[in-house]
């Protein structure tokens, strides 16, 4: 089983197609369930994947459609052997910001506890990190941002003695943040190895002009997709 994380904050967690605090319960084909699509629940058990992802993890919100099953279902078809399943380690938490992702913090710990969880059923591919706009409400969180974001990659890697993993961020789609264009720059500046960025810049937002609509998510997760297999994919023939 090929395994991804997905960690950040609400737009990972996914806000896709809720309103007024309230799922509307619409999920599109993209993000249909699939038997060789799983996810690791709270409670470190495999169940086959369906929206919301992160309904058990994200329990302060309200959670709705995300990236992470149009992801899955976009790379299943080029996974090798076929018939290769997809295991999707859901960790991501609104409202939370990248020092709450330190390590020795409880949000770091825990992905790493779930990320060695999930390795014994198979293999990690990459993590997809999608943060920052809490960060992007500080003057001194916006300046800090790049060197820590460095430093949780170097930290996950590390802890799981992957040093080659690959990270794929997302840099922030706009919004009404005072320092977004500041936070997207570090995000854009990353430049480490096998740390590649899709860019949510002009993704359609909800009313609130912060979170991803439905639609958008399925985007996100299909630019997700094409990335991971463009980077870190052989290439077929």
């Amino acid at each position: 089983m090929r395994i991804f994380v997905l960690s950040g904050q609400s737009n990972m967690a996914g806000r896709g197609g809720v309103h007024h605090r309230r799922w509307d319960g619409v999920v599109p084909p993209e993000c249909a369930p699939c038997p060789s699509v799983l996810r690791l629940t709270a409670a470190l058990d495999w169940v086959e994947a369906r929206e919301p992802l992160h309904a058990d993890i994200d329990t302060a919100k309200t959670c709705g459609v995300g990236p992470g099953m149009a992801f899955a279902r976009a790379v299943l078809p080029r996974l090798d052997p076929p018939g290769s399943g997809v295991g999707l380690v859901p960790w991501a938490v609104g409202g939370t910001a990248i020092r709450e992702w330190a390590r020795g913090e409880r949000l770091y710990d825990q992905m790493v506890r779930r990320a060695r969880a999930a390795a014994e059923c198979g293999e990690i591919e990459a993590v997809q990190w999608y943060q920052g706009e809490s960060d992007a409400e500080s003057d001194a969180a916006t300046a800090a941002y790049a060197g820590n974001l460095e430093t949780l990659i170097a930290n996950v890697r590390e802890d799981l003695g992957m040093p080659q993993l690959p990270f794929i961020q997302v840099a922030l789609a706009s919004g009404n943040k005072k320092n977004i264009e500041k936070v997207r720059k570090a995000q854009l500046g990353i430049n480490l190895p096998n740390v590649v960025t899709v860019d949510a810049f002009g993704l359609s937002l909800n009313e609130d002009h912060l979170h991803l609509t439905t639609e958008s998510q399925v985007k996100l997760g299909e630019m997700l997709a094409q990335v991971y297999m463009s980077n870190f994919l052989p290439a077929t023939c």
